[in-house]
């Protein structure tokens, strides 16, 4: 990390993203084109036998990757600055160790009958694959961190706001599992999702390959290829580029659940400034330069602002990566390098909301001191019961004692005591309701959660 970094992911944030600065980083990129590279080679050799050698010839090849150094990096990126093609720098880099390895027959046979594209793609389907644990990883500890908070605070009582105004309490528990159970979705999609690669060549067609070894069935090689030996979706309709139709699918589920996260972010902030969680002092900590009893809900903010960053990139990529015009561009090219990036600002956002849960406790009694103000939000169930039992205008009566006023219990027990039809018995019901009580269901439906969405 450089005080001259121009990019906060390599600067103040390295160390939020540090698991996919080995996937996504050029050395990262680099790497995994020489795996591709590498196990075609070997698919040749071994699978469709194109050239008899020794078995032990394939371990020898496997060194190439595993050996792999940022030397050896750096030597692909000196040819390139010839060749001004960064996966040809790749197929030469390869040549000349297999030249240095004593196995020059097998040289042409690297790069047979690819496209770049066909290299790139699945070299990006690869690190694709590895980023999305990463981040679903990050993402189920959220989720967790989220279900552990709902259930440890499923009877705490908490006022409700519509339109910022009080309104029908809900416990601190069941806002909690609400975002746990949009989290939880969005999870399940993302572990599921899986990942496509093509290696079809220069439109799609297999024509070289065809051309030269017409009695193979290079669809069906290409699918034990891609689907058994590096663990992908193979994809045969495409034109030299893969569509990105899984890329778009996994982001724009990535970007949902940002959304979320940002909505979890939004809410926690407020209920800060409520006093409803209070936040943990740190030693030496500042809130404010000027203003010293500050303490400011900054994991949060950070959590927001690294996530709509997040978005805007995903969301471009995702729709983006899905035009190239005709059979190729090369605009894909350069927004692909980005894709780190984004993933980056992502897990920034998840681990600084993380952090923020960390140093937030619940306080009960300034939830209950709101909800015994407000004893106009049973004004609900009162105006309710009054349609069962038949009274003339409930919702018009309660909302003239209440709308707009400031009224204690005695106003409301009084406008009880006037109710005509509602019998004795639930009138002293409805007198003995306090707000804080008013939840409904909301705790039985944390133990339906958990019932439901964990089996």
């Amino acid at each position: 990390m450089g005080i001259k970094d121009l990019s906060v992911l390599d600067g103040r944030y390295k160390a939020l993203t540090v698991e996919l600065g080995e996937i996504f980083s050029e050395f990262g990129l680099i790497q995994h084109r020489v795996y591709v590279e590498i196990e075609w080679l070997k698919f040749i050799l071994k699978d469709l036998a194109l050239v008899k050698v020794d078995p032990f010839l394939l371990e020898k090849l496997d060194r190439f990757t595993i050996d792999f150094t940022e030397a050896d990096a750096a030597v692909v990126k000196k040819i390139e600055r010839t060749t001004n093609h960064d996966v040809k720098a790749v197929e030469y880099f390869v040549k000349e160790r297999l030249e240095s390895a004593g196995l020059s027959p097998l040289k042409e046979w690297v790069h047979f009958a690819c496209t770049s594209d066909d290299i790139n793609n699945i070299s990006y389907a690869l690190m694709l694959k590895k980023g999305k644990k990463v981040v679903a990883d990050f993402l189920e500890t959220l989720l967790k961190a989220l279900e552990e908070t709902g259930l440890k605070h499923k009877s705490v009582p908490m006022m409700g706001r519509t339109h910022g105004q009080p309104a029908t309490p809900t416990t601190v528990g069941k806002e909690f599992i609400n975002f746990a159970w949009r989290i939880r979705h969005e999870l399940f999609i993302l572990q599921g999702a899986t990942v496509q690669a093509k290696i079809n060549g220069a439109t799609g067609n297999y024509n070289a390959h065809y051309f030269v070894y017409p009695e193979i069935d290079w669809i069906s090689a290409g699918e034990r290829f891609l689907g058994q030996s590096l663990g992908l979706e193979p994809l045969l309709f495409t034109t030299q580029i893969n569509p990105n139709a899984s890329l778009s699918f996994i982001l724009h589920s990535l970007v949902r659940s940002a959304a979320i996260i940002i909505d979890f972010d939004r809410d926690m902030w407020g209920y800060i400034s409520l006093g409803y969680f209070r936040q943990q002092l740190k030693a030496g900590e500042t809130g404010s330069s000027t203003m010293p009893h500050k303490v400011n809900p900054i994991d949060f903010e950070n959590s927001e602002g690294n996530m709509g960053l997040a978005i805007a990139m995903m969301d471009h990529l995702a729709v983006k990566l899905q035009k190239s015009r005709f059979q190729r561009d090369l605009s894909d090219s350069t927004v692909l390098r980005s894709l780190g990036s984004a993933l980056g600002y992502y897990v920034i956002g998840v681990k600084n909301a993380l952090k923020g849960m960390g140093k937030i406790a619940v306080d009960p009694s300034a939830m209950v001191r709101d909800l015994e103000a407000n004893p106009e939000l049973l004004a609900e169930p009162f105006q309710t019961a009054m349609r069962v039992f038949g009274e003339e205008n409930p919702y018009e009566r309660l909302k003239d004692l209440t709308r707009g006023k400031r009224i204690g219990r005695r106003e409301l027990d009084g406008f009880v005591d006037g109710l005509e039809k509602v019998p004795e018995d639930f009138r002293l019901r409805m007198k003995a309701l306090s707000v804080p009580q008013y939840t409904g269901l909301a705790e039985h439906l944390v133990d339906l959660y958990f019932q439901r969405e964990k089996n």
